[in-house]
């Protein structure tokens, strides 16, 4: 319910007192950054923009919202995918940014865990890890600009979740302001802790709908020794899935990256960004960066991957291979992976899906579901990669040539239904990393079984009895 004017000027005032006239924003110039999403797809309109600098001003925030019954949107680096951290078009809820709860807080290289506010930069993180010896391992494209508090709320994954987990598996404790102003301090690096329900991993992957996180204990690991990148270029999906149980086999936990790119992926790459690599001179139908980290030694990690691409190519799983012999090589080898983003972006609008599935089944799903969207949609153009290594496609459908992005666009929700059936078919999620926000939440609905739904509405209602917690997202 929308606030009276008067009522509306009351809550402001308060909030004002609360961090200051210039960290309440209420013009249109000062709030327009806040309130359209990372693709520039939707725009929405709030209240006001909040920018607390302390948990003391979040707590004291939420509790007035509580108060004054104004919905809320919590918002970090604006990154995501879904429409999670941006508000509708009502303009009755505010946003809450965190963006200035920026503190590393204490680094325990023993305890290997490092304590940050919620709205550190993971790149952040990760440098403050290193200057201490030891590696915080999640990686994504948006590292440079996602927080920390956006990516346990979307329970992100990234490139080296074969090795370490999402962003889940990373986090030992969480601090959160609930709906009604209270403090939650969870900030407990221990491994091991049994005393009743695990109420961290009810806020990690809500989406800021339960409660807003501002401080996290994250696990650290020892920094490897060496990392070393290499390229193969295989025949088909299936031809990964093997070379991929070889790796495994072959090397253990030293495999930390596993990376599915499809020919179509590299050629898009290649046409718009051209002073990239070529690592090949032929074309191939499939490519896999792969990545071995090993904590003894660089020689070490080459005779890993050398023995283990010289099986592959004796059993016929790779065609070809490149092993990048320096860190500038190596850094190129995975700029083709997180450009393929960039050359979608530069190509135009398409149709994205962040979809897993189980590892044994990839293969089957890419060579069922291309036909069923080739007959739906003649021409349309598949751009398909991901970490298969986890199971986790970027399954993208690009309009066909001399069709128009926007009209193309106005297929979407056919385009979903054909791929997510499929998924589902396939014993898959529709999200895998990305999560839920605003734009999935029909499928959700769709493709949840009303027992699940049932459960996330009942703890929905008793944790935020006032739905004033990011409205309209997931549920």
């Amino acid at each position: 319910m929308s606030l009276s004017a008067t009522s509306l000027l009351e809550f402001l005032d308060h909030c004002r007192a609360t961090v200051g006239d210039d960290f309440v924003v209420c013009d249109d110039d000062g709030m327009a950054p806040y309130l359209t999403d990372w693709r520039g797809r939707f725009t929405g309109k709030a209240a006001a923009v909040l920018r607390p600098a302390t948990v003391e001003q979040v707590r004291l925030l939420v509790a007035a919202c509580a108060q004054w019954r104004v919905p809320l949107v919590p918002q970090g680096g604006r990154t995501g995918l879904v429409l999670g951290s941006v508000p509708d078009a009502s303009g009755d809820a505010v946003v809450l940014s965190l963006a200035r709860l920026n503190r590393i807080r204490a680094v325990d290289p023993v305890n290997r865990t490092i304590t940050v506010d919620a709205g550190c930069i993971l790149q952040q993180v990760q440098e403050a890890a290193a200057a201490e010896g030891c590696l915080f391992p999640l990686s994504l494209a948006a590292e440079g600009s996602c927080s920390i508090g956006g990516n346990l709320s979307t329970n992100a994954g990234g490139t080296a979740v074969l090795r370490y987990g999402n962003t889940r598996e990373l986090c030992l404790g969480l601090e959160v302001v609930t709906p009604q102003g209270q403090l939650w301090d969870g900030l407990r690096g221990l491994r091991k802790d049994n005393t009743g329900y695990d109420l961290r991993d009810l806020y990690i992957g809500a989406e800021g709908t339960l409660g807003v996180i501002t401080g996290a204990v994250l696990k650290l690991y020892p920094q490897p020794k060496a990392c070393i990148t290499a390229l193969a270029a295989l025949p088909t999906p299936a031809h990964a899935l093997r070379l991929l149980t070889l790796m495994q086999d072959r090397c253990g936990a030293s495999l930390t990256g596993f990376e599915l790119m499809s020919q179509f992926c590299l050629a898009l790459v290649a046409q718009h960004f051209p002073q990239l690599p070529k690592p090949f001179a032929a074309a191939h139908g499939q490519y896999v960066l792969l990545e071995l980290s090993s904590n003894e030694s660089e020689q070490h990690a080459v005779e890993l991957l050398e023995n283990a691409i010289g099986a592959a190519l004796e059993q016929d799983i790779i065609d070809d291979a490149v092993v990048a012999s320096s860190i500038a090589q190596s850094a190129g080898l995975w700029q083709l992976r997180e450009h393929i983003p960039l050359a979608q972006a530069a190509a135009g609008k398409n149709i994205k899906h962040d979809i897993s599935l189980p590892v044994s089944r990839i293969a089957e799903f890419i060579t069922a579901t291309e036909p069923m969207l080739e007959q739906a949609f003649p021409g349309c153009q598949l751009v398909c990669f991901g970490h298969l290594g986890d199971g986790n496609l970027h399954f993208n459908v690009a309009p066909p040539d001399g069709i128009g992005h926007e009209a193309f666009l106005s297929n979407q929700a056919a385009v979903n239904r054909v791929v997510h059936d499929s998924v589902v078919n396939f014993g898959g999620s529709i999200s895998a990393e990305h999560g839920i926000g605003a734009l999935k939440r029909d499928d959700l609905a769709h493709y949840k079984s009303a027992v699940e739904l049932d459960l996330m509405r009942a703890i929905k209602a008793a944790l935020d009895p006032l739905g004033i917690m990011n409205p309209g997202k997931i549920l």
